[in-house]
């Protein structure tokens, strides 16, 4: 059975009209480049705390050259962010 959330609107996507099930397809889908627009998105427009229920620090690792680009002015926080847990262990470095 799929759960009511599934067919809301996460709030962070005020924009585009996709249900809480179509988002996480688009971020499993295996497009690279698809998925990171899906994952800038997240990025860009969730609170952080919310970011972590769609994608995991693996993922955006991962797929960061490609997100990078669809984040727009929240690109320096993540670049800080990722720079950070990279100078202090927390993930290899580049």
């Amino acid at each position: 059975m799929v759960s009511d959330s599934a067919h809301t609107r996460p709030a962070f996507l005020w924009d585009v009209t996709v249900t809480e099930a179509e988002l996480r397809a688009h971020l499993a889908t295996a497009d690279p480049d698809i998925r990171a627009q899906w994952q800038g998105r997240v990025l860009r427009e969730a609170r952080f705390n919310e970011v972590w229920k769609y994608v995991t620090l693996d993922e955006v690792v991962r797929d960061w050259p490609r997100i990078r680009r669809h984040l727009g002015r929240s690109r320096t926080f993540w670049e800080f962010l990722l720079d950070g847990w990279r100078a202090h262990g927390f993930l290899p470095a580049e």
